[in-house]
């Protein structure tokens, strides 16, 4: 993430939105990340579409509140579905963002409308609206339950900042979260882990990704001044803020 950390109350969690400026770990061992075909005539299971072997759906979540969703969110899900052979990519809008009760957003249906726009061209990539229908405050416990609720065999990644991470053990039930999911921090080049953070051995991974600053606020800012907002979010989402006057 880009600029210097923002500190929050200790009941708020990190905003797994992202400000992206990252780097791809280039040869990851895909033993790491496969399950080995049985030998039996008899198996279940799949072939991804990398050629890996999986008897287990794979599924990473990227929460966040998108407002708007930018081209950063887009290559940070792309990477992380590359290097861990996701077979799906689930976006999910937060509904009220615990992290932002006394800041303005935007509303949520506008937000999940960019952000449908913003994924239609990736066939991996869906849409869930868990958060935004569920009442009350968004925690990601509770975004992660839903999730396993809907694919209780599957494999579920839950993709989120490298600053985060410094916080995550504050989140709600963070205790009970590496029982749903594992966690990917994608972060920018040169990023160190903030030391003393102690987090359960095998549950996060780090992972560095493609360079590409851009923050949401920022495109908040440049549209509120009436300033262009080309390629830094998705075409579609350009016009849906230029035709519903979003953050003027």
């Amino acid at each position: 993430m880009t600029g210097p950390k923002r500190m929050r109350p200790e009941s708020a969690e990190a905003d797994p939105e992202l400000t992206v400026s990252y780097v791809v770990e280039p040869e990851r061992r895909m033993s790491e990340l496969s399950v080995d075909r049985p030998q039996s005539a008899v198996t279940t299971g799949r072939r991804s579409a990398r050629g890996n072997w999986h008897n287990r759906l794979r599924i990473g979540i990227m929460g966040g509140t998108f407002d708007p969703i930018h081209n950063g969110h887009l290559v940070a899900a792309s990477e992380v579905s590359w290097v861990y052979d996701l077979d799906e990519v689930i976006f999910v809008p937060t509904g009220r963002p615990v992290f932002k009760l006394d800041k303005k957003v935007t509303n949520a249906e506008d937000r999940y409308l960019m952000t449908v726009i913003a994924t239609a061209s990736n066939p991996k990539f869906t849409v869930s609206r868990v958060d935004i229908d569920r009442p009350g405050v968004t925690y990601t416990i509770d975004t992660l339950r839903d999730i396993r609720a809907q694919y209780p065999d599957a494999e579920l990644f839950f993709i989120t900042g490298a600053d985060a991470v410094a916080e995550i053990m504050q989140w709600k039930d963070a205790n009970k979260m590496w029982e749903l999911a594992h966690f990917v921090a994608v972060t920018r080049p040169g990023y160190s882990s903030p030391d003393g953070v102690k987090l359960p051995e095998g549950k996060v991974d780090t992972l560095e990704i493609p360079a590409l600053a851009i923050s949401s606020t920022d495109v908040r800012r440049r549209a509120e001044h009436g300033e262009p907002v080309w390629y830094l979010v998705p075409d579609g989402v350009v016009q849906y803020i230029g035709k519903h006057g979003l953050y003027r």
